[in-house]
């Protein structure tokens, strides 16, 4: 995400003579929150950006150049892949693969292969290490609180081929059954549901406003609007509402890992 309205408006605090505490207090956000959209991470809401030029006295400056939606997909991935790091409660969709944090070094290889245009073999490297370094969250047995939905289809997809597959599927429910990660799975006899369109990762934070984040071909968005993230959340509730219990859900992972020829 691009940083020229973050310097801009650290530019009006510090012209101001606040800090960013004193910013927050007085557009009655978080700290933590003004300190993001300095550094390009999030863009305010439009109430937000209201409660700044108020409190900056700049009019309605900030109101009317919030970023548009033409920022490159790199960069709202860049932003979301931050935010992860410091989300408190994570909630995923996959529509059609393993979400990145989940996956496995083959599994993530494998994904990161299929692209086009065609990676190099040591760019492909360097990205599957630093999917894993995302993965690395899942170290701390409690923080984030992680919740994924998945739809069959991400079962069903020999992504890397049987192997692979039976592999990353065992890692999943490795997952499950030691309870880091709450998994359902939403069966192909559901037929359609309000998510069949992209992928979705909701993100809570101690001290500041949830985020969302959507994934299409070739599309990324992170979604900072307060009701545009409230009703990704209840969709997201309504979806899994449909999906299979986590024990079915598991028992089905296992039943598919063993038909790629995962025995044990």
């Amino acid at each position: 995400m691009g940083s020229i309205y973050g310097d801009w408006l650290k530019e009006q605090r510090e012209a101001a003579g606040m800090t960013q505490q004193e910013l927050a207090d007085a557009a009655i956000m978080t700290r933590s929150h003004i300190s993001h959209i300095e550094a390009g991470r999030r863009i305010p809401s439009k109430e937000d950006a209201r409660r700044l030029d108020q409190a900056l006295n700049t009019g309605n400056v900030l109101s009317s150049f919030l970023p548009q939606d033409d920022t490159p997909v790199a960069d709202y991935f860049e932003a979301a892949r931050q935010l992860e790091q410091q989300a408190t409660m994570i909630h995923e969709f996959a529509l059609s693969y393993v979400p990145g944090i989940l996956q496995t070094k083959r599994y993530a290889d494998a994904v990161l292969r299929s692209t086009f245009p065609p990676r190099s073999d040591e760019e492909c490297d360097k990205l599957a290490v630093a999917r894993l370094e995302r993965a690395a969250i899942l170290n701390d047995p409690v923080t984030p609180v992680v919740c994924a939905l998945f739809d069959e289809a991400v079962l069903r997809r020999p992504v890397g081929g049987p192997e692979v597959m039976a592999e990353q599927i065992m890692h999943l429910v490795g997952l499950g059954e030691s309870h880091r990660v709450r998994i359902h799975v939403l069966p192909f006899g559901l037929g359609t549901h309000p998510l069949l369109s992209s992928m979705l990762s909701l993100m809570c934070f101690e001290d500041q406003p949830p985020a969302a984040y959507s994934e299409a071909h070739c599309v990324g968005r992170l979604h900072d609007s307060p009701s545009l993230v409230e009703r990704l959340r209840a969709t997201y509730a309504l979806v899994l509402g449909d999906a299979l219990p986590l024990k079915e859900s598991l028992a089905l992972m296992r039943a598919t890992a063993k038909e790629y020829g995962h025995h044990g």
